[in-house]
């Protein structure tokens, strides 16, 4: 149903990223990946979706944390793809540590790759959007974007800010065929996450599977952790005519996290 758009998926070099990249492919979706990976082999992964699914595919390094390299992935994206038709901005990092101890370089960092490159992106690609009378903004979000944890100031902060932005461009693009949402998962087992289960397992003094189970029945009711196909899957829907009237909307794909 996507057959002949372009998509540019930020942080898309592993994880949620790249599943959603494959899916958007899997549905005739040419795609830039990017992220910080070794060239090569990112060659060899977008060599493999256009084998696969006959789709034009392109890697691009930009540091998201950085405004003009940001805006410079649009436009290289637009040139290699042919536009930018779908922005799904998923790039993110974490750290954890309690406010008064928090290393203000990682605040700073957090903020830039998490909530500001996502408003550069957005702004860049906006444009020749509503020129062409259609366009699909995703934006990876969390349930930390609806919910707060103890720990994550820098994290909760950008993902709440996702979700401001996510409803005002929302609102300022309705009835021009562009829509904007975000997604919001629980947990997902990443690497990202995979660190977060290491350290509790370690804190705790239990094995790996024991610290994610741990995890699990600490916020996620349905005590299973959410794939990267599934959220690829609930990309994917957005960015269908089936949602064309879906937007400004933080959906949650969190196992009932967000129910309690």
């Amino acid at each position: 149903m996507l057959k002949g758009k372009s998509a540019l998926i930020t942080g898309s070099t592993s994880g949620i990223g790249l599943a959603i990249a494959t899916a958007l492919a899997r549905d005739g979706c040419n795609v830039m990946l990017n992220g910080l990976a070794d060239a090569a082999e990112m060659a060899d992964i977008a060599a493999g979706l256009t084998r696969d699914h006959g789709v034009k595919a392109a890697f691009n390094d930009a540091d998201m944390s950085k405004p003009d390299e940001v805006a410079a992935l649009v436009g290289a994206t637009a040139e290699e793809l042919g536009g930018v038709d779908i922005l799904v901005n998923n790039a993110g990092i974490q750290h954890t540590a309690p406010v008064h101890e928090f290393p203000t370089e990682m605040w700073d960092a957090i903020i830039a790759i998490n909530l500001s490159a996502v408003f550069h992106a957005i702004r860049a690609a906006l444009p020749p959007m509503r020129e062409r009378g259609w366009g699909r903004v995703v934006n990876t979000a969390s349930v930390h974007g609806l919910v707060a944890s103890v720990n994550k100031a820098a994290y909760v902060a950008a993902k709440h800010g996702i979700v401001g932005l996510t409803k005002s461009v929302a609102l300022e693009n309705a009835g021009t065929g562009v829509t904007c949402n975000a997604v919001c998962p629980g947990w997902v087992r990443t690497e990202l996450i995979e660190r977060q289960i290491a350290a509790r397992a370690a804190e705790q003094g239990i094995e790996i599977e024991a610290g994610a189970r741990d995890i699990l029945q600490e916020k996620q009711p349905s005590q299973q952790f959410v794939t990267v196909e599934q959220v690829a899957g609930l990309v994917v829907f957005l960015c269908s005519d089936a949602a064309a009237q879906i937007t400004g909307v933080a959906v949650p794909i969190d196992g009932g996290w967000t129910a309690q």
